[in-house]
């Protein structure tokens, strides 16, 4: 094993930034991280155990215990639950004969809870050792553990067909579906693959190409919304010795699922955009950090970045310009909600866990390895290209004034048509509801848990930064949803499992308001709880980062929204109850002891 654990550290240079690669290669190798693996880690690389171990114990997809041959991982986001994941869930346990959590005695299979992968069009889903399993039944879960049963390789597993466009790709060959229902200017089939590089970066200066960009207006695609052409300025000017661009793929936000369609359908179009803007900002280097969930891409985007080197398109003097050089390599995260947020994504990448950064300085100050770094979102990158090849001017005529051009919007739920949708900023959730035919609709989250939950008062709100900004994420919930017990309860459980815990804010008020909330559920509400529900949820403001920041937005926005449902389960005639009961508590202690409890009042 000490040899195999060398040779991973030598196939990385043997450099502590890049432990993130050395720990997600020996999990797969061995399918855990052994002490004898720490050890020699700490030991080649200068870093102390403490290091090596508190990187490993912040992801979820790295372990020091074995995970079992075929590692099982089910998603639990709130649509999953929608779509069926509890019979799912109990069909595993039924044919394994261990719960979530475990592995079977045999070390054969093991079963574990995972957040949002990304599949929200096509649930409910798993990852079974990097490959992805949608639209699961109990059927099919008995057939998968028997073929484990049997020996069989993981893509014997699969006698589903591929999925549509690009995931029936030789190097992808998943089962996984882009559904693409509608298209604009970022995923229009007009793109021919390095014309920008090679016919117009020629003729352009780098501030030629800021310029083109800050003229269009564009903001980051992220959920920010930063003007791009102001951010890649400011790492141009930047002093360091090197200059990094860095992709953010690590779509977490339950829910969306634009990003890995892009990087399905047009990697092409995401790398050259990482490209130009290397070329804008005086770099060599680009980093595509792209989430752990979506491993199953690895081999076909390799295969996409090699063929562009090929072609000119990446490596050395780029569409003949002399002297544009640059090249990209993939950084996997491992299962962080948090490292979407871009200084907790440097510091993954330099093999750290994933907590936030104070600002300043910024990336495009001091980023990556202390240089100037710009960290953009899949989108943005994508629609940088075509706005360097059809011009800025072209481009502000797509949108609204304060949110120009197209944005991909994930939308899922309960709707007849889930899938991906591009359409102009300034599109109103009315329309939205009607393109994806959905019906009888009681409410409809926009951004992910951390942005909105709207009633129909609402739906004439438009998609933009002055009125609903969203990184793309839309999920739509009929009637029959119970929205306090299935979707806001499942929100800040997410926000509680994915917290860093730098922040004594974030580590302690969401489970502090997932208590309340719970108490209220049960029953034992009462008015005063609502108010302390809403002057609790202010102490997270002073969180460092945006998850700390609205970890309470569950909470707030169906608070101003349905306060209704939440008023419908309160006691009516209390004005006090603290939800505690002191005999159920003693119980256990009691029956322990042979003792009946007595309570003097």
């Amino acid at each position: 094993m000490e040899n195999a654990i060398n040779q991973i550290i030598t196939n990385y240079g043997g450099r502590p930034d890049r432990l993130m690669d050395m720990l997600i290669a020996i999990q797969e190798q061995f399918g855990y991280i052994s002490r004898g693996a720490i050890l020699t880690l700490s030991n080649e690389l200068g870093l102390s155990q403490v290091d090596v171990e508190q990187t490993i114990s912040f992801y979820h997809f790295l372990s020091t215990k074995p995970r079992g041959k075929y590692a099982i991982y089910l998603n639990n986001s709130v649509v999953a639950y929608m779509f069926g994941r509890q019979a799912i869930k109990e069909a595993f346990e039924k044919e394994t004969g261990i719960t979530f959590g475990q592995v079977t005695p045999d070390g054969l299979i093991g079963l574990f809870d995972t957040a949002c992968i990304g599949m929200n069009d096509q649930e409910p889903a798993a990852i079974i050792n990097n490959k992805v399993f949608t639209r699961l039944t109990p059927y099919r879960v008995k057939e998968i553990v028997q073929y484990m049963r049997k020996g069989l390789s993981l893509d014997e597993l699969v006698n589903e067909s591929y999925g549509d466009g690009k995931n029936q790709h030789p190097f992808l060959k998943a089962m996984v579906s882009s559904n693409i229902r509608r298209k604009g200017m970022v995923l229009s089939d007009q793109y021919t693959m390095g014309k920008v590089i090679k016919e117009i970066l020629p003729k352009m200066s780098p501030e030629g190409v800021i310029a083109e960009i800050k003229h269009s207006h564009i903001r980051g695609r992220g959920g920010a919304g930063f003007p791009t052409g102001f951010k890649w300025e400011f790492c141009r000017r930047a002093k360091g010795q090197k200059h990094y661009v860095v992709c953010n793929a690590d779509e977490g936000e339950p829910g969306t699922f634009k990003d890995r369609v892009i990087l399905t359908e047009k990697p092409e179009l995401v790398f050259e955009g990482m490209a130009v803007a290397g070329y804008a900002i005086g770099g060599d280097e680009g980093i595509l950090y792209l989430r752990y969930e979506y491993r199953y891409m690895k081999d076909y985007l390799e295969w996409v970045l090699q063929n562009m080197r090929e072609q000119n398109l990446l490596g050395e003097n780029i569409g003949g310009i002399e002297g544009f050089n640059f090249d990209i390599r993939i950084q996997f995260g491992a299962g962080a909600y948090v490292c979407g947020e871009e200084s907790a994504l440097l510091e993954s990448l330099e093999g750290k866990r994933g907590e936030p950064r104070d600002k300043p300085p910024f990336p495009v100050e001091k980023g990556y390895l202390g240089q100037p770094t710009i960290i953009n979102n899949v989108e943005t990158f994508a629609t940088a290209v075509r706005i360097i090849e059809n011009g800025g001017e072209w481009f502000t005529q797509f949108g609204t004034e304060d949110s120009t051009g197209t944005k991909i919007l994930s939308i899922s739920g309960d709707c007849m048509f889930p899938g991906v949708y591009e359409v102009n900023w300034g599109f109103n959730v009315e329309d939205m509801l009607n393109m994806v035919g959905a019906y009888d609709v009681q409410a409809v989250q926009v951004g992910g848990p951390s942005g909105t939950l709207i009633a129909p008062n609402e739906f004439h709100r438009t998609l933009g930064y002055s009125d609903l900004s969203t990184g793309g994420s839309m999920i739509i919930f009929n009637k029959q949803r119970n929205l306090l017990k299935d979707v806001v309860l499942n929100f800040m459980e997410f926000f509680i499992d994915e917290s860093c815990g730098s922040c004594s804010t974030c580590r302690n008020m969401p489970q502090v308001l997932r208590n309340k909330l719970l108490k209220i559920l049960k029953g034992k509400g009462v008015r005063k709880d609502l108010d302390d529900l809403q002057a609790w949820a202010k102490v997270l403001q002073p969180s460092r980062c945006g998850l700390g920041q609205t970890a309470a937005n569950p909470i707030v926005s169906s608070l101003k929204n349905f306060r209704h449902l939440y008023e419908n389960l309160l006691q009516k005639d209390l004005d006090f109850d603290e939800g505690f009961d002191l005999v159920a508590a003693v119980q256990d202690s009691c029956n322990y002891v042979g003792r009946v409890p007595k309570f003097h009042h």
